[in-house]
């Protein structure tokens, strides 16, 4: 019998999209752990350059940081076994790479968000961005509230801006927001005494500042405009992974193993400059040690 063009391919577009749909199936019910077993070696999505949380040290294509830590201490201890295989990615294709079940697990710095929470699934929180500022130590500047009326620097489309802008607002306030066409401008700004302050996420104020001409001049102070929770992310309906990770984690978290792993990256100097990012353990990021949860952005921002 002869089947016409079109009704060819579209049979052949629907047994593609069957099978591609068997195949999703099939990888969650068999699961991570099963596939890790099967495989011998866990394929882990690590960033190149998103210190302290994630990056690639010379060219020997060696990944450290944070996250990567933490997955390193994680996996030897559910998957003892198995051979750790590094994965560059980004922040676009993080997500769509863990879908498809190229990536077992995700190290890089991902908010965990509800939008998000449809395709993958997070474990539990492990560092928590907050949007602060930084200011040179001889200004006196230790509060928002002192910026009133002042000149503050921020980076063209960030988060900080919204939220400079939505402070004013509610406490009816004026800045004279000057804005940087992106992070390094932006310090500049205040760098140069045009700006009293520069707003932007604390982990990336302290590596910007630590790379700094004097970094001893200048401080993250105030409290934060906003949170943002980040966590290690895989495969969606696979409780039984997610529970071996989070019960990892847990269990780092209530030995002080956890603490110790962040004091090494954001306390103590780290390479490649030997410098230290001098940025202690937030109070949001301490209660989750003592009360670890999975919760995404918008219960941050209630």
């Amino acid at each position: 019998m002869h089947i016409p063009f079109k009704t060819a391919a579209t049979t052949a577009i629907a047994t593609a999209m069957l099978a591609l749909a068997f195949g999703a199936a099939a990888q969650t019910a068999t699961g991570t752990l099963d596939k890790i077993k099967a495989s011998g070696k866990v394929v882990l999505g690590v960033r190149e350059a998103s210190p302290p949380m994630a990056y690639m040290l010379g060219a020997g294509e060696k990944y450290v940081g944070y996250h990567v830590e933490l997955c390193e201490r994680v996996l030897k201890d559910i998957a003892p076994q198995a051979r750790l295989e590094y994965m560059a990615v980004t922040a676009q294709n993080t997500i769509p790479l863990v879908q498809n079940g190229t990536l077992d697990i995700g190290c890089g710095p991902t908010t965990n968000n509800t939008a998000r929470q449809q395709q993958v699934a997070f474990a539990l929180t492990t560092y928590v961005s907050e949007v602060r500022m930084a200011t040179k130590v001889d200004s006196g500047i230790t509060t928002l509230d002192q910026l009133a009326g002042r000149n503050v620097s921020a980076s063209t489309g960030t988060t900080a801006v919204q939220l400079l802008r939505k402070r004013e607002r509610a406490q009816n306030v004026s800045y004279n927001t000057m804005l940087g066409k992106d992070h390094l401008e932006s310090f500049l700004l205040m760098e140069s005494g045009r700006a009293d302050a520069f707003v932007l996420d604390d982990n990336l104020l302290a590596g910007i500042i630590a790379n700094s001409k004097s970094p001893a001049s200048y401080r993250i102070v105030g409290e934060a405009l906003g949170s943002e929770p980040i966590a290690l992310l895989f495969r969606k309906d696979d409780p039984a992974f997610k529970t071996a990770v989070d019960d990892s984690l847990r269990r780092m978290m209530k030995s002080g193993d956890l603490e110790k792993i962040y004091t090494k990256w954001f306390v103590a100097a780290i390479p490649p400059k030997n410098t230290s990012l001098n940025l202690p353990m937030s109070p949001a990021l301490k209660q989750l040690m003592a009360e670890p949860n999975d919760k995404p952005l918008e219960a941050y921002a209630k």
